[in-house]
């Protein structure tokens, strides 16, 4: 399977997934299913897989700003040189049709010296034009903020199963719906920790994911299914099953 993800880099929390079978499925067509969570106010990272003309288009079109990584040898055209040492230029909508435009874009550049294995040259591109508003160097250390992503999908798949995450489910149906399950569980943890940290007035990076499953676990003493509750009108509705009693 491959899935697509929108997480928040505050709170870790996926709030957006998309997903499709491996070798049926790209992983725009997954990014296009999901320009409908982004919405103004938020800034969108991404790595430098995903920058293209037409998906760029569609995701300002949301309202919502970006800031994407793009490939070193990709050529931008210098029109604007700006203070902070980023420049305007435009990027071709489609590089196959040249009716199709252009979009304007504010290249930044950079490099992170005495820090070993990192790329020579490190680019993105951005829908913030104004160097005032959106310094380059903030900009830039922002940007490192997207790698909380893979932490949020190490959670998933080795935190939260408490080890290598095996699907035990033998149908495509089931499959998803145990994935669902997870993401759905994860959701939950992360939501009760961003609560815990405005109670404790601290950051929830600080906070231990495996301590708060284990924590969770501990309160969670009954394993077993039970019915869920009746709906309105129901013949049971006055006489609930004992939850703790499998259904």
């Amino acid at each position: 399977m491959r899935l697509f993800t929108l997480i928040e880099t505050g709170t870790r929390v996926v709030f957006g997934l998309a997903g499709g079978h491996l070798t049926e499925t790209c992983e725009l067509s997954l990014a296009r299913a999901l320009l409908g969570r982004l919405t103004p106010g938020m800034l969108c990272l991404a790595d430098r897989g995903l920058v293209g003309g037409r998906l760029w288009r569609e995701a300002a079109a949301t309202g919502a700003d970006l800031l994407w990584r793009v490939r070193s040898n990709q050529k931008f055209p210098c029109r604007k040189r700006l203070p902070d040492g980023s420049f305007l230029s435009e990027m071709s909508v489609d590089s196959t049709d040249r009716a199709a435009g252009t979009v304007p874009v504010r290249v930044i550049e950079y490099t992170l010296d005495g820090v070993p294995g990192t790329q020579p040259v490190y680019r993105l591109i951005t829908t913030l034009l104004e160097a005032q508003a959106a310094p380059a160097h903030e900009l830039a250390a922002l940007y490192h903020e997207r790698w909380e992503a893979e932490t949020t999908f190490h959670e998933i798949k080795v935190g939260l199963p408490g080890g290598r995450l095996m699907l035990r489910s033998r149908s495509v149906d089931l499959i998803w719906q145990e994935l669902y399950g997870l993401a759905l569980t994860h959701f939950a943890l992360r939501d009760l920790m961003h609560d815990a940290a405005l109670v404790g007035d601290c950051d929830a990076d600080r906070l231990s994911f495996t301590a708060t499953v284990k924590i969770v676990q501990s309160h969670v003493v009954l394993h077993g299914s039970f019915p869920p509750c009746a709906p309105a009108g129901h013949p049971d509705e006055d006489h609930p099953r004992d939850p703790a009693l499998p259904g």
